[in-house]
């Protein structure tokens, strides 16, 4: 599988299917043509351009239905459930987050803020979305055994990065991508020192990727 960092919390995924997750990017230009998209909340940095996409989309139950009644093809998912879209598994995980749906310039109740693991092609890949850290990352790490984690490190409104090293130890993927930083200035954040602070203490690798940049991921 190919995991490209677009941009904030925005990665592409490329395999037999095209995921899309968390569409947000400042200039609302967006890779290619993707079969599915993924949205972790409905703020409006992570709901982006779901709307303007109009895919089949996997979310929470309350903004699946919002999306639905807007016409678009959206699937709604609980906390510790799934579903599975031509041969693409999404099951929502927790995060300890503030949440609204931001949408044409409404507040709505958005239910809660989501993590997202993606299971494609036999990897899996944990999208922890805006999120504090929390004990029960363990667990996502113990029953998903994901592949890559996409942590945030920006601070201010999620983990700072000697948060997210915690969070990369319990998790326990292989890789890590760092997201959500250096979008604003609140959350301008030098990913390198974490990278080298992690790569030393453990087995981890630390994937840092400027916009548009890929990596390849596989299986453990």
């Amino acid at each position: 599988m190919r995991l490209t960092y677009i941009e904030h919390a925005c990665v592409f995924l490329e395999g037999t299917r095209r995921v899309l997750i968390d569409p947000y990017v400042l200039n609302k230009t967006l890779p290619g043509d993707p079969d599915l998209v993924v949205v972790t909340h409905g703020h409006f940095d992570h709901l982006g351009e779901t709307l303007r996409l109009a895919r089949p989309t996997v979310t929470t139950n309350e903004i699946a239905k919002e999306l639905a009644q807007r016409g678009l093809s959206a699937e709604g998912i609980n906390a510790g459930g799934g579903v599975e879209v031509d041969g693409v598994r999404v099951t929502m995980t927790q995060a300890v987050h503030s949440h609204a749906l931001e949408i044409d310039g409404e507040r709505l109740p958005g239910g809660d803020a989501a993590g997202m693991v993606v299971e494609m092609d036999g990897v899996t890949v944990y999208h922890a979305g805006d999120t504090a850290l929390f004990s029960d990352m363990k667990t996502i790490g113990a029953l998903y055994s994901p592949d890559v984690a996409l942590l945030p490190i920006g601070g201010r409104f999620t983990m700072d990065p000697a948060a997210a090293m915690c969070a990369a130890r319990w998790v326990g993927a292989p890789l890590v991508v760092p997201i959500h930083y250096n979008t604003w200035p609140p959350i301008v954040q030098d990913p390198v020192p974490f990278k080298e602070a992690l790569e030393r203490t453990t087995d981890i690798r630390v994937a840092v990727l400027a916009p548009g940049e890929s990596v390849e991921v596989g299986e453990r």
